[in-house]
């Protein structure tokens, strides 16, 4: 019986491990399309400054996070040529967030920087909760809203406006590529700026080698991309207003996803920007990073549970490894592990350093086996409950909807 079982275990790692190799391969062809896509749109001329619409920035604060200073002075750099707005919304002016924008706004005296109280509670997305009542003072017909703690680059505005004017291949609407829509949506890549802790690199780890290149396979898959990235949701008012505005998404975990969504379905395009941002990965000890990373799971496997279940076959090296044991070093799964190992370093160097430019990669690729397996397991924990924890408060999710935990 020990023996059949092992040849059980053999047979459906080999299989995992097969389909990992092809599932790498894909991501590596992803990757170069989106590239190539890349080098085309940043060699187009820069938009004029009767070309750049005005655009209304909103951030919803709680708190202050690692680097968050550093990511508002970004947003106050930009070389953009048309006229731009900050927005930002607290809680309770109590907030130490709203000491840090009124710091903002005695260094960079020039911008139009507000701050707005908004102390309402709409729903239990506290973030959209904020956003909504923020909108109201948005004086401008482009609306981005990002995180409170990205970090952008000085030309990061005019490459994500520039974005809307991405010309159409045929006059035709397709359902599944979006082929002549107009864009209503733009969202950007991003990549974490981890800082130091194992869990911090774990989760920095996680967005370039994993998220990222998924990211980009639905992208070919899908002809497209069909939902929205926390790290920049720039929208038009037209399209926020026929995806049903925000207050659809009040209750909503992945609001940022979902958004996304919700313009695709209601006849415009998203279109994915050619710029990455930088989030700051704060330094997270062990237990705050598996409550993190359950948190995305969870979130993805309620969003796209067909896709969740799908990540079994991306998980390369574990299979690889474990067929290996299994196997009893065969030469077979020997080959297997070297091939795995090589294309799984190859899409984390491909994606890490050549799609988000991510520099903290290529020194931490020797802790990708072992992160590889933690996620692993993660993948399978994430089906024992629907429970979150988000900001210290924990929650229950369902169909995308958030429910407090008043007990738990």
């Amino acid at each position: 019986m020990p023996h059949a079982y092992a040849h059980a275990v053999e047979f459906v790692t080999t299989a995992l491990a097969v389909a990992g190799i092809g599932y790498s391969l894909a991501c590596l062809v992803a990757a170069y399309l989106y590239l190539a896509q890349r080098r085309r749109l940043l060699a187009a001329p820069a938009m004029g400054a009767s070309g750049a619409p005005s655009v209304t920035i909103l951030k919803s604060l709680k708190g202050l996070d690692p680097g968050m200073m550093d990511a508002f002075r970004s947003h106050c750099c930009q070389s953009y040529t048309g006229d731009y707005e900050l927005l930002f919304g607290v809680w309770s002016m109590d907030d130490p967030a709203a000491e840090a924008v009124k710091q903002l706004q005695q260094e960079f005296p020039e911008r139009a920087i507000r701050l707005v109280e908004c102390p309402e509670r709409l729903g239990t997305n506290g973030k959209v909760s904020t956003l909504i009542q923020l909108l109201p003072h948005a004086a401008n017909e482009y609306l981005l809203i990002n995180d409170s703690d990205i970090t952008v680059s000085p030309r990061y505005l005019e490459r994500v406006m520039a974005s809307f004017a991405i010309p159409q291949n045929s006059s035709k609407t397709s359902k599944k590529s979006g082929v002549g829509k107009e864009i209503g949506l733009v969202t950007a890549l991003y990549r974490g700026q981890a800082e130091g802790t194992l869990g911090s690199r774990f989760e920095s780890m996680s967005i370039s080698t994993d998220f990222v290149p998924s990211v980009l396979l639905a992208k070919i898959l899908e002809g497209g991309i069909h939902f929205g990235l926390g790290s920049t949701l720039a929208v038009t008012r037209p399209a926020l207003a026929a995806a049903g505005g925000l207050e659809g998404l009040v209750n909503q975990l992945a609001d940022d996803y979902e958004l996304g969504v919700r313009v695709d379905q209601s006849g415009f395009r998203v279109a994915l920007a050619p710029e990455a941002v930088e989030t700051s990965v704060p330094a997270y000890g062990w237990h705050d990073f598996v409550d993190h990373q359950l948190r995305w799971y969870r979130t993805i496997r309620d969003a796209r549970p067909v896709g969740y279940c799908g990540l079994v076959f991306t998980y390369t090296l574990p299979w690889a490894l474990l067929n290996a044991l299994a196997s009893g070093l065969s030469l077979l799964s020997l080959w297997l592990l070297a091939l795995s190992f090589f294309l799984r370093l190859t899409v984390a160097m491909t994606a890490g350093a050549s799609v988000l430019r991510d520099h903290q990669v290529l020194p931490s690729l020797w802790l990708l086996p072992l992160r590889d397996v933690v996620a692993l397991g993660l993948w399978a924990a994430c089906f024992a409950s629907n429970t979150i924890v988000w900001r210290g408060e924990r929650f229950v999710v369902k169909n995308g909807r958030l429910e407090k935990l008043v007990n738990g």
